[in-house]
């Protein structure tokens, strides 16, 4: 009996989705509630599992077709057992091309998505070597990456098969050929550019800095990670004290809790912080609820979780809905100053940097300390200068002083 597989309901106010990716072709075994295809939507990479056991029948839509809830994706024959694939459609054969000479590299039974597939041919690693940290194992750009860099370094990541030699091309006037590609960008990607570009074209953006001196909390955590760990099961990072500390700044400083909805101003009497967390198909802000109630613990395992299903790609709509306020940490990738943009409708972020000893003045004297560069964007036509100043202000003096979010001041 043949079963009909639909683009099941996405989350609140989305109608629709973009294949991704079939994780099941034609003349394949499918278990029941196995993922069959990675839908994209605006956020997040949802898997559409079959709701029966059978064989694969044939795609009715191709990588890249843009489907509605409720539409018919895919055929599953119940009961039937393996043998000679199906014909598939046009669309589904289309999706598929014969793999260019510099591809041979590629292992067939593997599939990847066209990141990981670009990521494997530009450093030239066998991905058959690779260990998947994703969802069932599937391969991401950061598994590739992390190989390549083994690679580099002498590692045990063993160099790819030779590809056959590319047919003769007339070398250009750099000594050599050179070579263009032209992908689609993906429907989050394409989310991500509108969002921020209307977060330019209508918020009046500005940017204050200050630099705050890191040695207090480095020091706190020395001497309580091992404790903290035991204890709660998780590592005690920085974020959980920026989080602390930005909820700090926000109860004195409500207008950069709040947000602009037509001509009227929503305050919050909650914090619920966004984290800015790096996915395979972009940047993602899961949403820490509630973090003013949160205790470090909490704050940090929220993060860990979310930073876990970013990189598997298990973050659901509902993880980024919402949130009064975002901290992104670019010190992760090695950034020393950076104007972040606000994640709309919030009216701030907070940027973080990386920590770097540097001389400054304490007492009259010149003496070395780690130090960070603070960034906070806000809207101007909700947020004065005093004000977000001040929000900054109390941020930096907290890090520098972590007591002061003991005893709330």
């Amino acid at each position: 009996m043949a079963t009909e597989i639909k683009v099941p309901v996405l989350g609140e106010s989305v109608t629709e989705g973009t294949i991704a990716e079939w994780l099941k072709q034609p003349g394949e075994a499918v278990a029941a509630d196995e993922p069959i295809a990675s839908l994209e939507t605006d956020k997040v990479a949802v898997d559409v599992p079959s709701p029966v056991a059978g064989i694969m029948s044939q795609h009715m839509v191709a990588v890249g077709d843009t489907v509605e809830v409720g539409a018919v994706i895919a055929i599953i024959e119940e009961g039937a057992s393996t043998g000679a694939a199906p014909a598939a459609p046009a669309a589904a054969k289309a999706e598929a091309p014969a793999p260019a000479a510099s591809e041979e590299l590629l292992t067939p039974a593997q599939t990847m998505s066209p990141a990981v597939r670009r990521a494997v041919l530009e450093h030239g690693v066998d991905p058959s070597t690779i260990k998947g940290t994703g969802k069932d194992g599937r391969l991401t750009k950061e598994d590739v990456l992390a190989a390549a860099e083994a690679k580099a370094k002498g590692g045990a990541a063993p160099a790819p098969a030779p590809a056959p030699a590319p047919a003769a091309v007339a070398p250009a006037a750099t000594g050599g050929a050179r070579g263009e590609e032209r992908v689609k960008m993906t429907r989050m990607r394409q989310t991500i550019a509108k969002r921020l570009k209307s977060a330019q074209d209508n918020a009046a953006l500005l940017t204050t800095f200050n630099d705050c001196d890191m040695s207090a909390v480095i020091e706190a955590r020395d001497k309580y990670k091992d404790l903290f760990a035991k204890k709660h099961d998780i590592r005690l990072g920085f974020m959980g004290f920026f989080a602390k500390a930005a909820c700090l700044a926000l109860k004195d400083v409500p207008a950069a809790n709040a947000y602009i909805d037509g001509d009227e101003i929503i305050y919050h009497d909650y914090v619920d912080i966004s984290v800015a967390v790096s996915a395979p198909n972009g940047l993602v802000v899961p949403v820490i609820r509630d973090a003013d109630k949160k205790g470090f613990a909490r704050i940090e395992q929220d993060i860990a979780d979310f930073g876990a299903r970013a990189k598997a790609g298990t973050l659901t709509m509902e993880d980024m809905t919402g949130g009064t306020f975002t901290i992104s940490n670019g010190g992760v990738f090695g950034s020393l100053m950076s104007t972040p943009i606000i994640n709309p409708p919030q009216s701030a972020v907070l940027g973080l940097h990386r920590i770097e000893d540097r001389p400054v003045v304490r007492n009259g004297q010149i003496v070395i300390r780690p130090m960070m560069y603070l960034a906070l964007s806000y809207d101007h036509r909700l947020i004065d200068g005093r004000e977000a100043v001040t929000a900054l202000k109390i941020i930096k003096e907290a890090i520098e002083d972590p007591t002061r979010m003991l005893i709330d001041l």
